[in-house]
């Protein structure tokens, strides 16, 4: 494996925390708001696979990124689909509010609420993949290696 373009370091335990929470609360937060939104199934569906979708684009994006900066291969293709992915989700969730019948702050809430698990799940990847950067490069700290 080629050499990482970047000492590694280690995050922070509140990092890694607060960027589990980011992820959680947002996404949990948005279900909450679709469980108790009072819209028709279909639209309750359409919101949620968006979440999903726009969860799946923004790990697959920054796994991308982080492969390319550690020179492992990715293609074009697959990068240029990682970004229509994530900006199509976006694009989706803004066409859907902007025709919703719902209040300005419910639809402010949903865009927030999928913004903040959109960060929450790019920032675990990267606390995911630098803890396993940082093991691999100090094995004698690793606290996950059975003794």
């Amino acid at each position: 494996m080629p050499a990482p373009a970047y000492a590694a370091q280690r995050p922070t335990g509140a990092f890694i925390g607060a960027s589990w929470a980011a992820l959680m609360i947002g996404a949990l937060v948005y279900l909450l708001g679709l469980w108790n939104a009072d819209m028709l199934l279909n639209e309750k569906g359409y919101y949620f696979t968006l979440l999903m979708y726009g969860l799946f684009s923004a790990v697959s994006l920054q796994k991308s990124v982080r492969d390319r900066i550690e020179g492992v291969p990715v293609t074009g293709i697959y990068y240029s689909l990682c970004w229509v992915s994530l900006l199509l989700a976006v694009l989706l969730l803004t066409v859907g509010l902007w025709n919703a019948t719902l209040s300005a702050s419910e639809k402010g809430f949903y865009a927030m609420a999928f913004l903040l698990a959109l960060f929450g799940a790019v920032a675990v990847q990267k606390n995911i993949r630098d803890v396993a950067q940082f093991n691999r490069a100090h094995p004698e700290l690793d606290n996950t290696a059975s003794e």
